[in-house]
């Protein structure tokens, strides 16, 4: 089994770009070769010791986390790209968490399902089967790192990382803690590689890798994802948007409506999950709107309003502050507002006439990746859940629970608003296949 080792420079390994990332593909597709027959228990203990290095390992993950974070810093890159870089011990932790969860689910590698006799005395059933190998595309986030490496070894895959320049001393570190979590367990080292220069012609290359690569997970701003989905010549899996929203119904629970769609906002600013819109419900518009407004006021949210919430806003709220000067915290909406995706403390607001006019404003401009309705009506809810046309659709809870660690899943490589093979978190199901298997006893075709 091989040693763990980092993926050579290209400056200390004299290859140029294409031949470095080929030199990737054909270590991955070899090593996706003996994840695929990697036993459970083995994937399960390299599991298990990512878990234990992660929490052993926080003082030194931490020190190289603060070079990353003071470059950020120092070239100006905005608050909330900066709050992502974060390696705190309640990140680390929660990706220790999810990959002990992984470790305790069961393998759907090799599984049967809708084995079914045909009149031929055949019969016909779908094996879960692993991708082979993905390539994945992120920026900022270090901890998108061990989700996809914990993802890609539960998966029986292999994978290649190529993260974002800003993050490059913390992806190396977490890369380093894989690959030896993956040798110690018995498994190749090369099943989980990231790209050891932050030069952009990588990715050119890796999306241009049929051969090696079977699909490709970009995971970051829109100019990214748009960039590799035009041009890439391997299945994309992605999502271009994180505009999310929260319908306050009429009927629905104020305090309850007001607890959640304060969260679904502030609870964190940068997360692709966080609410963007707030549409409410007409007849209870004049006493849920002075409640959320005093609140986001308070913590220096601005609310881009149509006249009808401006009106009820400004009767009602006064101007919030941040960092101890006046800030205006109640604007114009305008048309482009209800598409933006602002990943900062703003929010559009939309007073509409009811539940028709809501789902319609969220097909229109949502993304199709989170959207809730707080409400009292069960029939309301059900048409919610069925007419809305987005990856996860709630009911009364914060559209911050679209997560594949709070789904459930372990982790997730990301949140996919396709409508094709994965929608929503992306967790082992999504990096894994379908193949036809038929079973016979010497049957022939007459």
């Amino acid at each position: 089994m091989n040693a763990p080792s980092d993926s050579p420079t290209l400056a200390a390994s004299g290859l140029d770009i294409a031949d470095y990332t080929r030199t990737l593909g054909l270590q991955a597709k070899a090593a996706s070769a003996l994840m695929a027959r990697a036993d459970t228990a083995i994937k399960n203990a390299a599991l298990r010791k990512l878990a234990s290095l992660l929490r052993s390992s926080g003082p030194a993950l931490q020190v190289e986390n603060a070079k990353d974070i003071e470059r950020a810093v120092a070239a100006g890159l905005a608050a909330p790209l900066v709050d992502r870089l974060g390696l705190s011990p309640k990140v680390l932790e929660t990706c220790a968490q999810g990959c002990e969860q992984l470790a305790a689910m069961p393998d759907i590698i090799g599984e049967i399902t809708a084995l079914r006799q045909q009149p031929s005395g055949i019969r016909v059933g779908q094996m879960r089967v692993p991708i082979g190998v993905f390539g994945m595309i992120f920026e900022s986030r270090p901890n998108v790192t061990i989700e996809a490496a914990s993802l890609s070894i539960k998966s029986g895959n292999a994978c290649i990382l190529r993260g974002g320049s800003e993050a490059i001393e913390s992806n190396k570190a977490l890369a380093k803690l894989v690959q030896q979590a993956l040798v110690e367990s018995g498994l190749p080292a090369h099943a989980v590689q990231l790209v050891q220069t932050t030069d952009r012609e990588v990715v050119g290359q890796l999306i241009t890798m049929p051969q090696f690569v079977d699909v490709i997970i970009p995971r970051g701003g829109k100019g990214l994802i748009e960039r590799i989905s035009r041009d890439a010549r391997v299945p994309v899996i992605k999502h271009l948007d994180g505009n999310c929203h929260v319908y306050v119904d009429d009927p629905c629970d104020i305090d309850m409506a007001v607890k959640v769609a304060d969260n679904a906002k502030t609870s964190k600013y940068s997360p692709c999950n966080a609410s963007e819109g707030l549409l409410v419900a007409r007849g209870v518009a004049q006493e849920f709107l002075p409640k959320i407004g005093a609140i986001y006021a308070a913590k220096g949210v601005e609310m881009r309003c149509d006249l009808e919430a401006a009106q009820i806003l400004r009767a009602a709220v006064q101007p919030g502050s941040v960092e101890g000067r006046r800030a205006p915290m109640i604007e114009a909406a305008t048309e482009q507002d209800w598409y933006e995706e602002y990943l900062a403390p703003i929010i559009s607001v939309k007073v509409v006439a009811g539940l028709n006019e809501a789902i319609a404003h969220i097909n229109q401009y949502s993304s199709h990746h989170t959207d809730a309705i707080l409400t009292r009506d069960h029939m309301h809810a059900q048409r919610f859940l069925r007419e809305v046309d987005s990856a996860s659709v709630m009911v009364n809870a914060s559209t911050r629970f679209a997560d594949g660690f709070e789904f459930g899943l372990g982790a997730e490589i990301g949140i996919s608003t396709d409508k094709f093979h994965a929608r929503g978190p992306v967790g082992i199901e999504g990096l894994t296949s379908l193949k036809y298997v038929v079973l016979g006893q010497g049957e022939v075709r007459s």
